[in-house]
């Protein structure tokens, strides 16, 4: 009987820390551009560090499948897009609590080639030199790299001129792989996600006539824990969170 009640006080007592441990543990899921990769990852575990107990993963993406995943009903919490136009489409899908947006970061647009490249370009003029025989865009349709590229080339007069020549990715993180692997003669990626790869990739030039490249995020309609969802928001947009931005290239 003694030894009953003992293995029983155990139990009770296991299933007492299980639930005090259960009620403790929180999750976040945060869906990011690709161009956030790298950022988002340090801000998550430092975040992380500063709730105990809150786990927050990561979806990392180009900017339109995520949005077009979280209308689907996947799970997410935080959504941070890398253009204001995908943002304006999850606004009007209904899918975001538009008072919770904010604008946290900008970015620049460069043009890069292989670190062993042997073409001389200058300029995005030069693409159409007959050595440059694949050009790594992002998909205009869903990738804002893709978006800001077209416009840009369009402005200069030279998307339809280079198109032949083009190869397209699903993501701004595909093209820089293509390019970083010696697979296109040169892209068009984030300043960012150049300095990511300085290694292997050597930056040609800014590319002109693009429009701001600003980064929004907002708290997801459907998260299960609003609030975290806003802290992490709140901990983004922080002196704390736009230092790290910073490390990583974004203004």
């Amino acid at each position: 009987m003694v030894m009953v009640k003992k293995w029983s006080g155990i139990v009770c007592a296991l299933v007492l820390c299980l639930s005090v441990t259960s009620a403790k543990a929180a999750e976040l899921t945060v869906s990011a551009a690709a161009s956030l990769t790298n950022a988002f990852t340090q801000l998550k575990g430092e975040f992380e560090k500063a709730n105990a107990g809150m786990t927050v993963h990561t979806n990392f993406a180009a900017s339109n499948p995520l949005l077009k995943q979280i209308v689907e009903g996947a799970p997410a919490d935080v959504f941070a897009s890398a253009d204001q136009e995908t943002m304006d489409k999850a606004v009007k899908a209904g899918v975001i609590s538009e008072d919770t947006r904010k604008t946290f970061a900008r970015n620049g647009l460069v043009l890069i080639v292989p670190k062993d490249s042997k073409l001389s370009l200058k300029a995005v003029t030069d693409l159409s030199a007959e050595g440059v025989k694949r050009i790594a865009v992002g998909n205009t349709e869903s990738v804002p790299a893709g978006r800001y590229t077209k416009g840009a080339l369009e402005k200069a007069g030279q998307w339809d001129a280079l198109s032949s020549k083009m190869v397209f990715a699903e993501s701004v993180r595909q093209v820089l792989d293509y390019v970083a692997r010696g697979e296109a003669d040169a892209g068009f990626v984030y300043t960012t996600d150049a300095y990511h790869a300085k290694d292997k990739v050597d930056i040609i030039t800014l590319v002109e006539g693009v429009k701001p490249i600003e980064y929004p995020l907002a708290v997801v309609k459907s998260s299960k824990d609003p609030k975290m969802a806003q802290a992490f928001v709140d901990f983004v947009c922080s002196d704390a969170g736009k230092a790290i931005l910073a490390e990583y290239g974004f203004e």
